[in-house]
């Protein structure tokens, strides 16, 4: 009875596992930092799913501890996320720093004394272009007012006005 019981947890823990990770998202915040006056963003991804982009794209397995492997997500997150301005022109968006746990990754960036009013156009593409069912969800706070923008694999980038 004790030994049917395990085996009925350890099945339930497995499937809850598996239930949990059949939807795939990503959150970003961006935001005006009044003491700096830049536009920081911070993006925050599940680390099983940036984990598999990395090896797939790469046939290798990442540590996102090592500076090396940063630099190639950075390529990567450089590559599928940007800001423009009102003449399409992207945003220069440096690069701060990535911090990693078991469930997710966080990357941060910011566009050097640039006001978050300056950013007219958002393109979010992050690992929709792996997982077609990506839901990317970006909230955007400006003049004290939170706006929040949806984005999929069909629908990579909108217009903030």
């Amino acid at each position: 009875m004790k030994l049917q019981r395990i085996a009925m947890l350890l099945c339930a823990c497995v499937s809850i596992h598996a239930a949990a990770h059949r939807f795939h998202a990503g959150i970003a915040d961006i935001s005006y930092n009044e003491r700096t006056g830049s536009t920081e963003v911070v993006h925050t991804y599940m680390a099983h799913d940036v984990e598999a982009l990395l090896t797939a794209l790469y046939q290798r397995q990442f540590d996102l501890s090592d500076p090396e492997d940063q630099a190639v997500l950075r390529k990567y997150v450089e590559k599928q996320f940007w800001l423009a301005d009102k003449d399409g022109r992207r945003l220069p968006l440096n690069w701060v720093g990535v911090t990693v746990d078991t469930d997710s990754v966080v990357v941060f960036q910011e566009a050097v004394r640039t006001p978050v009013a300056h950013v007219e156009t958002i393109h979010d593409a992050v690992l929709s272009d792996f997982l077609p069912d990506q839901q990317n969800t970006v909230n955007l706070t400006a003049n004290g007012s939170l706006r929040t923008f949806g984005f999929t694999s069909s629908r990579t980038e909108l217009p903030v006005h």
